[in-house]
């Protein structure tokens, strides 16, 4: 009848979710997240072996970093996902893959056009954006959210005797916080590396931390949404419509700053920011 000790203390943490398949995806993201993070920021970019890195080099960081963390769960399946079929099964990764994918391909021009920043390492690229950032992008966007979930839940358990209104500003407030903070960290985190650079270094720290953080203000209530409540399960044709409705949305917001606050900083050849368009159209690729 009951489960063992460990495992009603694990669904009953204010930390982890109760469903046992989100729970065990991730707890996995987190011990994955120092394998790729030691290769990049631990190894690669301290003792500067990027700069005998080439295109293929680069997208080979990419595919080491990002692909395990998606095939380790397919073949290795954890206990709590072993009587579950590969569909039933938490799919954060999906959801993750098709809001970075958005984010880089799209997004990553908002940098270029109205943060002022831009890649110079050498890459293959799709619209004008490295492949290995596409990569990479994927399994700091896993580690995030992850992280936010966590957060979150707690914060929930926290405010629940609160009044609903009270419960609602206090984690509004939080996750702007924490997507700021978060965008911050990163831009940080990469000041390093030469090869993404920006016009203000300064005003990106501070203005375009909040700009980046549009992503996760949207991204982060949303995703802990998913297999979240008991007996609520998400199949993969929802978990994909609502990555790509949180992508949509994003998108508004960060097109209205290009057009009604346009850049933070004296971009060369940015005067048609504010124009009516999207800024990877063909009228902006020039800019880049």
């Amino acid at each position: 009848m009951g489960g063992s000790p460990k495992a009603a203390s694990a669904s009953s943490s204010l930390w982890l979710a109760s469903n046992p398949s989100k729970r065990w995806g991730e707890l996995f993201f987190l011990i994955y997240t120092p394998f790729w993070l030691t290769l990049c920021l631990g190894i690669i970019v301290p003792f500067n072996l990027y700069e005998d890195f080439t295109e293929l080099e680069y997208l080979l960081v990419g595919l080491v970093s990002a692909v395990p963390s998606f095939l380790i769960p397919m073949l290795f399946v954890g206990k709590a996902n072993k009587s579950m079929s590969l569909k039933d099964r938490y799919w954060a990764s999906l959801w993750i893959i098709l809001f970075s994918y958005v984010g880089n391909y799209f997004w990553t021009h908002y940098f270029f056009t109205v943060l002022g920043a831009s890649y110079t390492f050498p890459s293959w690229k799709m619209n004008n954006v490295p492949h290995t950032t596409f990569l990479l992008t994927h399994v700091c966007f896993l580690f995030y959210h992850v992280t936010s979930n966590m957060t979150l839940r707690r914060l929930r358990h926290f405010t629940a005797d609160l009044p609903a209104k009270i419960g609602w500003a206090v984690e509004a407030a939080w996750i702007l916080a924490l997507a700021y903070f978060i965008a911050y960290l990163e831009t940080l985190a990469i000041s390093n590396f030469p090869y993404y650079q920006f016009v203000d270094r300064e005003s990106m720290y501070k203005v375009g931390s909040l700009f980046y953080a549009i992503y996760f203000i949207v991204s982060f209530p949303m995703f802990l949404r998913i297999d979240e409540k008991p007996g609520n399960r998400w199949d993969l044709p929802r978990v994909a419509v609502d990555a790509l409705g949180a992508a949509m949305l994003v998108t508004i917001i960060l097109d209205l700053w290009r057009i009604f606050l346009g850049p933070i900083v004296p971009v060369p050849d940015i005067k048609q920011c504010p124009q009516s368009g999207l800024p990877w159209f063909p009228v902006h690729i020039n800019q880049t």
